[in-house]
């Protein structure tokens, strides 16, 4: 699969938090990092995740925020 998103982390699930309509997923990148991902259900279950499945987490934005 290719994508024009070039920002691309490899990782695996650390949790699954099931929501009314979203699912949150908390990907463990390396080196103490974590990534949080707030998906539909439906993409969930269409994707069978579970904890400890290896995903990459793609990040695609115009805008980047820095806060202090």
């Amino acid at each position: 699969m290719k994508l024009s998103a070039r920002n691309a982390l490899k990782g695996k699930i650390e949790s699954i938090n099931k929501g009314i309509v979203t699912t949150t997923l908390k990907v463990d990148i390396g080196h103490g990092i974590h990534v949080t991902s707030s998906i539909t259900n439906d993409a969930a279950e269409d994707l069978g995740l579970k904890i400890g499945d290896e995903v990459t987490a793609i990040i695609k934005s115009s805008d980047v925020i820095i806060g202090k």
